[in-house]
Order: C-alpha cells, then structure tokens, then sequence
C-alpha cells in the first residue's frame, strides 16, 4: 500500500503545541501568555464588522459563487493599493484573491511545479510552506541562513538542480522576524531570472515592514511578471483570519494557470471576506497606520528590553514585525524545553524544531515567539518569566 500525501508529511506544528496545555491549569495572578501564533487576537473594528453584516443582510450576491479569482472591485482595489506602495503600475488583470494567503502558496506551486521538483527555500522556514511542498511532492531545498537571519545568493545558487523551479522568500520573516533588505531581494529576482526560475516573495507582514517606503523594486523590473509571483494576505493587516482573504500579484499567464487551481479547491474565494477586505482598503489606511506603528514599538520593546535574558545567556537572534527568534542557553532541546515552559513558566511558544529540516541542530538551540498580541508590559512580563527559568 503506498504513502498517502497526507502522512508524507508532519502534524500542524500550531495544533501540536496546544496539546501542550492539557491538563496543565495556570493561576490567576499567572496567566498563560500564548506566543505561539501570529494572529491578531482581536475581531475587526466595529465599522468594518457593521459593514459585513450590512453586506450579508442587503446584498444577496455576497451568498452566491463569485468569480474565482475574486470579485473585480477588489482585484482593482488591491491593484491600486499595490500600485502605490510599491510606486510602479499594476493592474486587476494582475491580481487573483485567494482564500488565505497559504492557499496563495499552494495555488502558486500547483501551477509552478510536478512531482520530483524542488524549490529553494530559506532555513528556519515557514512550516505551512513546507507541508505544502510534503503534500505535493516537491522538495523543498534549505538554504541555511547567515548569522544575520539572512539567506545568501552564492548558497542559494549553489543548490540549483535541473529540477529547480522556484525560490521562495518570506519577508518580513516568520519565524524570524528579519527584513530582507531591497538589495538582497532584488539580488534572488536577478538569480531566479538568470536560471529561468520564479521568485515567489510572501509579503504577509508587508503592512508591519519599518520602512513606509516600498520593501524592494521588483515590480519595477522590466518584465518583473516573468520572474517574480508576489503573495499577500489580508488577514494580519485587518483582522480577519477567520474569514479566509489572501491576494496572488503575477503575470496574467500565471493567474490562467492558478485559476484552475483555485476553482478545483474553492471555486470562489468568500465573498463577505472579500468585501471586508475591500472596506479595509477604502477605509482603514490611517488606522492600519496606527496599528503598524504598535506593532514596532512591541518589536523595539523586544530588542531594548531583552537585557535581561542576555545576562542569562540568551541570544536575540532577530525581531521584526510579529515575531522574535530567540537563542536559549539550555542543554536540552527547544522540542522538550517549550512543553515544559507551559507548566514551569506559563508560556506557550514554538520550538526552533518547528521550523528546519530533521537534524538540523539548529533548531534544538532556538524558540520562536510570536509578539505582536503583547503590549509593552506584557513583553516585560514574558522576559521576566522566561529569564527565571533555571534548568
């Protein structure tokens, strides 16, 4: 009997680690501080909630199959907003909306990729994107990261194989929270160009990025389409990660293949979600304005206060948008080190095993903490408890 696509690969990592909490109670005045997974915690802003519902209510095409590569107004809207951002011209014909920005990545490689192939992938990687590629039998290829959190082109290019088809970045990062500098993402669009491959960039946390200036020029190279598929997500910037809203920005021949994709799987993507995430792009750029300016006194509240792990022997390894990737200085591994942080210390985070290849030592040395669901004092309180614990 052969090997389902399932079982070719690992358990949710995020479901693994709640199990965690089993049986395990936490006292009032030392409740559980859960790091573990970069979702806002809080619903939409109510205007935006009111507007849904409006559209549920009042609009009888909200409950019916849309286009697959989403409605029009908001394939154009999102055009236009990436327009601006990344100060070039992009059109509807561009964009397809998707249903999450995992299903962006999956749609992407069915249409990039056959079984046997392989795509290069930075280490520590997204495990969702790794599961992907288990599950259809792509292999992904680790490129070891540098000291500064940071894939190099020579690495990457050293592991190019006729069977290549495609490089594939996160940035701002996750786990690791760095941001890939413009010349080092414009240096992989020139690598993957050279060797006839695509660059796919998942710019989920693009909203948190430091910068107000666009992250990198590759919209702006000529025939950018033939070489770089661009992913996004609706879901951090507004809320939404119940109701399913990602983005695809390719070349109109790339979204004809996705398209099969995505109507095989979906069909549609939601069509509330849709318009909520059109609302969010009409109404909420002063907020999320607001909201990306949180986000990076959290991130500086990270890297400010964690003296007082270093003095017991941490190492802050990187921090940006949601997440810091952290170095502990214990002898047993992350894999058996975060269990035991949810009983002795009342904190739930991943282990570094989450997020590499089997033997790579790595991740035994490192946990990832998602912080952007804890204000300034709660950063506080998670590296007090974190620099009491004695193993």
């Amino acid at each position: 009997m052969g090997i389902s696509r399932t079982s070719s690969t690992f358990s949710p990592p995020v479901m693994d680690a709640r199990r965690w909490l089993d049986g395990v109670t936490h006292p009032d005045d030392r409740p559980l501080i859960n790091v573990s997974q970069a979702a806002p915690v809080d619903p939409p802003v109510p205007q935006m909630r009111e507007a849904m519902a409006h559209a549920a209510l009042n609009d009888d095409n909200v409950h019916l199959y849309g286009p697959v590569l989403g409605t029009q107004s908001l394939r154009t809207a999102l055009a236009d907003n990436a327009s601006k951002h990344y100060d070039t011209r992009i059109t509807a014909d561009n964009v397809a909306i998707t249903s999450g920005c995992n299903q962006a990545f999956a749609a992407v490689l069915a249409a990039l990729c056959t079984e046997g192939d392989e795509v290069l992938v930075p280490t520590p990687w997204y495990f969702n994107h790794k599961m992907w590629m288990d599950m259809s039998g792509v292999g992904a290829v680790p490129i070891p990261c540098e000291d500064n959190m940071q894939p190099t082109v020579a690495a990457a290019e050293a592991r190019i194989t006729p069977r290549t088809r495609a490089i594939a970045l996160v940035t701002p990062n996750n786990p690791t929270g760095v941001e890939y500098p413009a010349d080092l993402v414009l240096a992989f669009f020139k690598l993957a160009q050279k060797h006839g491959l695509a660059l796919i960039v998942d710019e989920t946390y693009r909203d948190f990025h430091p910068s107000p200036a666009a992250p990198h020029a590759l919209f702006q190279q000529p025939d950018w389409g033939q070489t770089f598929i661009h992913l996004y997500s609706f879901s951090k910037s507004y809320r939404l990660t119940g109701h399913r809203v990602g983005a695809i920005i390719a070349s109109p021949d790339r979204l004809q293949e996705i398209e099969k994709f995505l109507d095989t799987v979906t069909i549609c993507p939601n069509q509330i979600a849709q318009h909520a995430a059109l609302w969010g792009l009409n109404n909420l750029d002063a907020w999320l304005g607001e909201q990306r300016l949180e986000i990076l006194a959290r991130a500086t509240a990270i890297r400010e206060g964690f003296d007082v792990l270093a003095a017991k022997g941490w190492r802050l390894r990187s921090a940006g948008a949601y997440f810091a990737y952290m170095q502990h200085p214990f002898a047993l591994s992350s894999a058996e080190l975060a269990p035991l942080l949810v009983k002795d210390a009342g904190i739930l985070c991943l282990p570094g095993t989450m997020f590499v290849p089997d033997g790579d030592p790595t991740g035994a040395t490192h946990l990832r903490i998602a912080f952007a669901n804890l204000d300034v004092a709660g950063i506080a309180t998670l590296y007090e408890r974190l620099s009491a614990v004695a193993l």
